[in-house]
């Protein structure tokens, strides 16, 4: 077969947050594959990077007062453990926010450009005036314009799950300040994905084979839906790659997210990685350029199924209309669940990748559970406890472990005897299986290899060879004993994509070199020495299994108080800190033409400068009532720009939970003595 050269890439995992098992188990069906198509000697390149960029990390960054770019290494940071922790080899980990991305991401827009297929067009958005940025639609939240239930989200409400655009709402406001947000103007830039040409080429694109036919067909949808230009612009302040020759605008994440493919790859091969990688199965001398350009490489991603609209739209359009590759195959999986439920930490129902190694679970159980539950359709894949127990220990110790341990035992000295195993026609299973692992069918090609592996612990049962060496016909036990080591042996090369460290272990023991698909069938021959025995696996511990779905500790029980209130949830001493309660003078206090809630105050709070608060306490004092009194301020509220001008703090007052029924509202007095700008501790 001739050498393919591939390039295979993940999903890029978004630089917020560490991994989960939803990462790891798509890391695991990408290793598997990979490391099936280096057992035929292909060349192959596996990439990955964090994806960086967005106003998400932008604003996480701040409130975890560091840059983004120091957000983002200490998340990237953490990333060795996982990948190291379930043998899954990437050969270059890199980032979007990086001086590749930034070069191929511009190159591609400015081709793009030249070729006709941006354009610009004002558009009208919220805007938060005191953050000073343009909202994206998580950080907007209001009344839903259907169902009216409060602090719906800003594109969908998850009461009624209406759909409705951030202006619809009720009573909008920024979720970062509290702000209520301005509709403003901005010109933006957009990819025409609804050109013609590219509607053309997407048509065939998605059709040829490339793509799972439910996510073919899936694509035929959204075409007779009809195709809508892409806005592949924001406004500043935003984190990412700036658009060329326009200051102030940036690449939305998505645009060049996909491109940290293409740069992880530049970086692996400017490097000199890609010429020196521990498991290239030939050298080359090629650039980035002159090995993404050739027609004979093959770009392989796989990915999730939430994010299967930009990867087989957008993602190829760009590169086709901006002169490159286009993928080959994109491969789509489900999503993880935890006995049929989605995952959650709180119900214990979550699995955690770093506990699950921590409590010293084996890495590969959890390797081959997945396997062995995949397949190439893009189906949701179930982790059931009890189902996990059963059949790691059922197959890989009951079945595979099983054979090696009970056959050295009746080989004298551990040379073995000439064997045959044409009855097992082991180089049927080798092709079977290798096709299956191509196909993405692991689940498939796991059963095949488990029911060989009965066949051969059949064949030793009925043998009976503890009998033969009683009977005195220790040379029958050994021939047939050495027959189930070469069909190990077999069952070894079958599993070793999927179980890397233990299928080393049992190559150690089979004393034989590293094996891949030309040698799995071949028999290791008469007077091979096997070496010692060593325990290979042990079994999953039922009490692991408890211990790593351990739920989170439950709050403590919330009281209720006469006022109708639980109390809220704990908080920590920190969290109390966060907030700066200071006394405050009434200076002056006004009612606010055109409401009937509110109240302006000055406030007084020994800062050498007097703040307006607007409170909503007008039914229950009259504003002469409260000049001169003294009360208690937040003064580290972020300032809320409000319709009838700018709120810099809040005072605090108690009521009922239900104002209707027990109205009342009590604004706080300090003892005497107190003086403007003491703090409340």
């Amino acid at each position: 077969m001739p050498q393919r050269k591939l390039f295979v890439t993940t999903a890029l995992p978004y630089a917020n947050a560490r991994f989960h098992i939803g990462h790891i188990m798509e890391y695991i069906q990408a290793d598997v594959w990979v490391r099936h198509q280096r057992m035929q000697g292909h060349m192959v390149h596996f990439v990955g990077a964090d994806d960086a960029h967005g106003a998400p990390i932008m604003i996480a960054a701040e409130k975890a007062g560091k840059t983004p770019h120091e957000f983002v290494a200490e998340i990237a940071a953490s990333r060795k453990q996982y990948l190291d922790g379930f043998f899954i080899r990437f050969d270059n980990w890199h980032s979007t926010d990086s001086p590749e991305n930034t070069e191929l991401a511009q190159g591609i827009y400015r081709k793009l450009k030249a070729n006709g297929l941006v354009t610009s067009r004002t558009i009208e958005q919220f805007y938060d005036p005191v953050k000073g940025m343009f909202l994206p639609d998580r950080y907007i939240k209001g009344e839903c314009p259907n169902c009216h239930s409060k602090d719906q989200y800003g594109d969908s409400c998850e009461v009624c799950s209406s759909v409705y655009s951030p202006t619809d709402l009720i009573q909008p406001y920024s979720t970062l300040t509290g702000a209520t947000p301005e509709l403003r103007s901005s010109e933006h830039f957009f990819f025409k994905l609804s050109d013609p040409k590219v509607v053309d080429f997407l048509k065939a694109w998605t059709q040829d084979g490339k793509l799972q036919p439910e996510m073919a067909r899936k694509a035929s949808e959204w075409f007779e839906a009809g195709m809508a230009d892409w806005d592949i612009s924001r406004d500043a302040p935003y984190f990412g790659i700036e658009i060329p020759d326009t200051p102030g605008k940036y690449f939305y994440v998505w645009l060049d997210a996909p491109i940290g493919y293409l740069a992880s790859l530049k970086n692996h091969f400017d490097k000199g990685q890609a010429r020196e990688h521990w498991h290239a199965p030939s050298r080359t001398s090629a650039s980035f350029e002159q090995f993404i350009e050739d027609p004979q490489v093959e770009q392989v991603h796989f990915i999730g199924k939430d994010i299967v609209y930009f990867h087989t739209l957008f993602w190829p359009a760009m590169l086709q209309f901006s002169g490159r590759k286009t993928p080959s195959q994109v491969n789509v999986h489900g999503f993880l669940t935890v006995s049929g439920e989605k995952m959650s930490k709180s119900r214990g129902t979550g699995i955690d990748p770093l506990k699950y190694l921590a409590i010293g679970m084996n890495p590969e159980w959890l390797r081959y559970y997945i396997a062995a539950k995949l397949n190439g359709k893009v189906e949701d894949l179930d982790f059931n406890p009890d189902d996990f127990v059963a059949r790691v220990n059922a197959d890989l110790i009951g079945k595979y472990v099983n054979i090696a341990s009970r056959a050295v035992k009746f080989i004298p000295g551990g040379k073995l005897a000439r064997a045959d195993l044409s009855a097992l026609n082991p180089a049927r299973l080798v092709e079977s299986v290798q096709h299956l692992y191509e196909t993405r069918e692991y689940g498939k090609a796991l059963r095949e290899v488990m029911a060989f592996a009965d066949e051969v612990n059949l064949r030793f049962d009925s043998a009976a060879p503890w009998k033969l060496v009683k009977e005195g016909t220790g040379a029958e036990a050994a021939l047939v004993c050495s027959e189930c080591i070469e069909a190990f042996k077999v069952l070894t090369a079958c599993l070793k994509p999927v179980l890397p460290q233990l299928v080393a272990q049992a190559e150690a023991f089979l004393n034989c070199a590293p094996l891949d698909w030309s040698t799995a069938a071949a028999p290791l021959g008469e007077g091979h020495q096997v070496l010692e025995y060593k325990h290979l696996m042990q079994r999953v511990d039922v009490k692991l299994l408890d211990q790593l779905f351990e739920p989170a500790a439950e709050p403590a029980p919330q009281a209720t108080v006469p006022g109708g209130e639980e109390i809220a949830p704990t908080i920590s001493i920190d969290d109390f800190a966060r907030i700066d309660l200071r006394i405050a003078k009434i200076v002056n206090a006004e009612a606010v033409d055109g409401s009937t809630k509110l109240l302006r105050l000055t406030l007084d709070l020994g800062e050498g400068r007097h703040r307006t608060v607007f409170s909503g306490i007008a039914s229950a004092y009259q504003p002469a009532d409260l000049v001169g009194k003294f009360t208690v301020a937040v003064a580290n509220l972020a300032p809320r720009k409000m319709k009838f001008g700018v709120s810099e703090g809040m005072v605090l007052a108690a009521s009922h939970a239900d104002e209707k029924s027990q109205p009342g509202i009590y604004v706080l007095h300090p003892d005497s003595g107190t003086q403007p700008g003491m703090r409340v501790r």
